[in-house]
């Protein structure tokens, strides 16, 4: 599963990168303003404010901590069973443990899938047992109110993400189940997603009655959230899983949009935009000169060139140089290539051999064959 692209790496643990979504930071404060500033004083009324604050921080910490426990339960259980691990990102909706490709088999996905929920259930009964002592040996109630809290936290955790909805670990396993009693993946993911979105209308549901009817606005408000997420990443899921089987088996060469209208690297910017862009149908124009491409022209990396200046600067010096851009072969299996539009962000991969270029993939192309894969999909 793709990861949220817009997330920077903190390191790595067991050799599995560890990457933050900047949304993340939203959920850090969110939890710590909890804690810190109504359960733990409701709870914990004999503690300072200072005390709430420190029971914040360490609950914070701790929670996160269980959450990158879950995610790494579900990748090391992965690489166990064969599968190349991108790493974890943790994000405003919790966490996400990437890995290349799909499971090879249903037994791979029921392994994967419940080792996440199996690591929360296994913490929230630490936690607990840490309360019980802690309650036991009366240490006071800034670590058995943690403790407790951190248990409730990971029980409620591993219960919501066994949910039978996709992409939660609970559609995971009933996707497992359903592509076991099949033999079909494709049918296994649309049974799974369509109850992934059925739950996530669900939720949205009960968070708008919350909004309108129980005064909960802050928890109807998150519900309303958590439920469009799971809508859009069932949806998308979904959608993966087809594209994947559908280009999989395709290279570069054969899915690419064959001999792209280049430019020359002397064409003035303001040719550019008025005989090009203006007047064909393409945001981006590879630069070519003496057969062999250097460069790309796009719409929004002209449109820092002032418009005085459109016609003195030419193509070649507003190009983006080819040395920033991405190139692939033809025989280069399409799967690669999405990868490598995923991973460096890009719109656009250049298909060459020998610096000749051969053709040109765009997200435009993919959204094609997402089309090919709606149609498919319907008529089946």
């Amino acid at each position: 599963m793709s990861a949220p692209s817009n997330a920077m790496s903190v390191g790595r643990l067991a050799g599995v990168e560890i990457r933050l979504d900047y949304s993340w930071f939203i959920l850090l404060f969110l939890i710590l303003g909890s804690l810190a500033g109504a359960l733990f004083p409701a709870y914990a009324p004999e503690v300072s404010r200072l005390g709430h604050l420190a029971m914040g921080v360490a609950g914070t910490f701790l929670f996160f901590a269980s959450l990158l426990l879950h995610e790494l339960g579900h990748a090391v259980a992965a690489r166990f069973r064969g599968m190349e691990v991108e790493g974890i990102t943790l994000f405003i909706f919790g966490g996400m443990a990437r890995t290349r490709s799909e499971p090879g088999g249903p037994g791979d996905e029921f392994i994967v899938a419940g080792m996440g929920p199996l690591v929360s259930f296994a913490l929230a009964a630490g936690f607990y047992l840490v309360a019980g002592i802690g309650t036991r040996w009366d240490v006071g109630s800034a670590v058995t109110v943690t403790a407790e809290t951190l248990g409730y936290l990971n029980l409620l955790l591993a219960v919501f993400n066994l949910l039978p909805g996709f992409p939660l670990d609970g559609g995971r396993l009933l996707r497992a189940a359903v592509w076991k009693v099949t033999g079909s993946l494709r049918r296994a993911t649309a049974v799974a997603a369509g109850v992934g979105r059925l739950l996530g209308w669900a939720i949205i549901a009960i968070g708008i009655w919350s909004l309108l009817s129980a005064g909960a606005f802050i928890a109807g408000l998150w519900m309303v959230f958590i439920g469009w997420f799971l809508t859009q990443a069932a949806r998308s899921a979904y959608q993966t899983v087809l594209l994947n089987q559908l280009m999989g088996p395709l290279t570069a060469g054969e899915a690419m949009s064959p001999r792209p209208e280049t430019v020359g690297p002397d064409l003035t910017v303001d040719e550019l935009i008025h005989d090009y862009l203006l007047r064909r149908p393409y945001n981006a124009f590879p630069v070519v000169e003496d057969d062999v491409v250097v460069g790309m022209v796009t719409l929004n990396g002209l449109q820092d060139v002032p418009r005085a200046r459109w016609k003195e600067l030419v193509a070649g010096q507003v190009m983006t140089p080819l040395e920033q851009l991405v190139l692939v072969e033809p025989e280069t299996p399409m799967t690669q290539v999405l990868e490598k539009m995923r991973d460096n962000e890009i719109r656009r991969v250049l298909v060459a051999r020998d610096w000749e270029l051969l053709g040109i993939i765009s997200t435009s192309d993919v959204a094609r064959w997402l089309d090919r894969v709606a149609l498919m999909d319907g008529a089946s």
